[in-house]
This record gives C-alpha cells, sequence and structure tokens, in this order.
C-alpha cells in the first residue's frame, strides 16, 4: 500500500487522511433498495476493494462516489467536502471501465491526453504528461498506435494512463479486468497494484472475484444485499469471516449449523472450517490432542490439478469438503477415491464460529 497520508496535530501524528466517507448512503431504484445505510471510510493512498455477487450494491456505491447516481440519502465526502450533489467533472475522482471506453479513431497519445484537452492545458504540458502517464503503464514508444492494434491488457493499461493523467485524488474501477482471459488478468492484477503503489492514489476497485480481491487490496468491503458485511484486511475476511455470508462467499467453506454443530464443534451456532484445513486421512487413524475427528465416506472426488477436492459424507449425517495438495508422483485413479472409508482431522484453533445459535 501506498504511505497513507497524515496529519500532525501538537506534535503527534493523527489517524491517516480520508480520502472518502460515506455516511448512512441509500439508492432506491423504484421499489427496489439497492443499496441500505452503507458506512464507510476509505484511506488516502489505500486500494481497497468493494466485492460481492452481482446484485450486492457495490458498482451503485462506485457509481454514486463518481456522481454518476445520486443517492436517495445519505452523503459522500470527498477528502471531507461533501460532493453529494456535484456533478462528476467536479470531483476529484475518475474511473476506468470494463470496455475501455477508448477513442478508436484518435491515437493513444491522443486518447490519455484527451482529459487534459478539455481542462485547456496546452498541447506541449498534454504531450509530456500523456508520455509520462504511457511510461508509467509500461507502454513507452506507444503513443502514436491505435487501440485496435493493441492486446485486451494493453488497451486496459491505456484506459489506466488515461484516468492517471488527470491525477485524481481517486481512482474509481469498476470490474476493469472482467473481459480478460485469466492468466492476462492474473499478471494485470499485479500490474494494477504496482501502479497504485508507484502513483500513490487511492484505488477503490469493484469486484464479484474473491481472488482479485484477496491478491491486490489492503482493505475489503463484502457486500451483500446492498448492506456492507464485513470490512478488513484480505486476512481478516478469509480467516475471520465476520458472518456466514462472508465465510462462504470470500472463499470455500464448510458451513455447519443445527444439531450436527453441536456434534461436531461441541457447540450451537453456525460453524465455519476451510477444506484446506482438514486433512483425510485412513480410518482409524489417531487424532493429535488439539484435533477434532469425524469418519465418513468419500461421495465425490475432484482433480483439480495441484490439489484434489473430496466430498465427504460424514458418520454424523453432514457432508463435508477437503482440499488436499497432490503430492503424489503419479496421480490415485480417481474413482479409487469413490466409497472410500475416510477420517477427517482438523485443528480446534481452525475453527470458526460465524453466526449464532
Amino acid at each position: 500500500m501506498a504511505e497513507p497520508a497524515t496529519t500532525v496535530h501538537a506534535g503527534r501524528v493523527a489517524e491517516p487522511a480520508v480520502a472518502v466517507r460515506l455516511e448512512g448512503l441509500h439508492k432506491r431504484f423504484g421499489h427496489v433498495e439497492a443499496v441500505r445505510g452503507v458506512d464507510l471510510e476509505i484511506a488516502d493512498g489505500e486500494f481497497f476493494s468493494m466485492l460481492g455477487p452481482s446484485g450486492s450494491g457495490k458498482t451503485t456505491v462506485l457509481r454514486m462516489i463518481a456522481g454518476f447516481e445520486t443517492p436517495t440519502a445519505g452523503r459522500v465526502l470527498l477528502a471531507g467536502q461533501d460532493v453529494t450533489r456535484a456533478p462528476p467533472f467536479d470531483r476529484d475522482v475518475n474511473t476506468v471501465f470494463q470496455d475501455y471506453a477508448l477513442f478508436p479513431h484518435m491515437s493513444l497519445e491522443q486518447n490519455v491526453a484527451y482529459g487534459l484537452r478539455v481542462k485547456g492545458v496546452g498541447r506541449a504540458e498534454r504531450t509530456r504528461r500523456a508520455r509520462e502517464a504511457l511510461e508509467r503503464v509500461q507502454l513507452p514508444g506507444f503513443g502514436d498506435r491505435r487501440p485496435a492494434q493493441l492486446s485486451g491488457g494493453q488497451r486496459q493499461r491505456v484506459a489506466l494512463a488515461r484516468a492517471l493523467v488527470n491525477e485524481p485524488r481517486v481512482l474509481l474501477l469498476d470490474e476493469p479486468l472482467g473481459a480478460l482471459d485469466l492468466k492476462l488478468r492474473q499478471q494485470m492484477q499485479v500490474e494494477l497494484k504496482s501502479i497504485q503503489r508507484d502513483a500513490g492514489i487511492t484505488f477503490v476497485f469493484v469486484t464479484h472475484d474473491q481472488e482479485e480481491a484477496l491478491t491486490m487490496s489492503d482493505r475489503i468491503a463484502v457486500f451483500n444485499a446492498g448492506v456492507i458485511e464485513q470490512v478488513g484486511t484480505a486476512t481478516d475476511v478469509y480467516e475471520e469471516p465476520a458472518t456466514p455470508f462472508v465465510a462462504g462467499f470470500v472463499g470455500t467453506t464448510n458451513l455447519v449449523d443445527g444439531d450436527a454443530a453441536v456434534r461436531l464443534f461441541g457447540r450451537p451456532g453456525v460453524w465455519s472450517l476451510r477444506p484446506e484445513r482438514v486433512r483425510v486421512v485412513g480410518a482409524g487413524t489417531d487424532a493429535g490432542p488439539q484435533e477434532r475427528t469425524v469418519d465418513g465416506t468419500v461421495r465425490e472426488v475432484v482433480y483439480l490439478g495441484s490439489a484434489l477436492r473430496l466430498l465427504v459424507d460424514t458418520v454424523q449425517g453432514t457432508s463435508m469438503v477437503a482440499t488436499q495438495p497432490n503430492l503424489a508422483t503419479a496421480t490415485t485413479r480417481l474413482d479409487d477415491w469413490l466409497g472410500r472409508p475416510v477420517r477427517l482431522l482438523w485443528r480446534r484453533e481452525h475453527e470458526r464460529r460465524v453466526g449464532a445459535a
């Protein structure tokens, strides 16, 4: 994360400056309340992700920060200034969209410099800043090319350069990697984080992809049905999910409740146990002093290349998933797992209670 801006009062360092503050934000479309009372602070220089499924409200919140939507209730503040009713061009933000929105008839340099031209910046200054922006996104010498001559990843970098050239306080990114293939998307995740760190600008990134959010973010807000269920670091939301929804949406987990929870974990409530924390061993294997155990039979097995995912029907009447690293020099035939009696072991410290009884 870029070093956040701070303020100093009477010789002491205060909290990092707040780039974006949302207060009691609501948005209604007809009878549908898309956003229901969102309160949020995003610090200067932070890479912040808003993560959630389609229809969870994350993109609507981003559009209210940008000024493309007006809240039904609540306030949007940028650097302490209330911009709730301000038009997009009066906000110190820029937005990068999934479809890039580049002008096909313009060169890359002209595309990047377009916003500066609208602001009345002189030609020499526009050219200098546009070329610097293209260098920042690792496209030096590409200024004379047209968008059609570029790959998807290169076009995405041009869109970033066009947004960064205006030196906004906050850069909003709406599913910017969604149109890229998996390998390029993973490459761009690394590049985006590097660009953000170099530029020192606050990035607010909207995605439904858990891996993207976990890989790049300083903090994540997990959205569901118009509200934020949890805000925290990647480690927080994965290792310490606050609700059953967060546990199930961020990664894969075993969610157990009711009588089964009492039998497996000794207490009522909703419990989360990550599949990679569960060991699959032979039936009858002894458990360690800090381990729990349950016996079962393998019903399904999925080959993931680097790992195997096993679905086990337990004697407690539940089904549990365990993910095992594929350490064998020659993978056992998958059919050999089916119907095999096994024992599942996990350490008590890996159990997480994520809901009340």
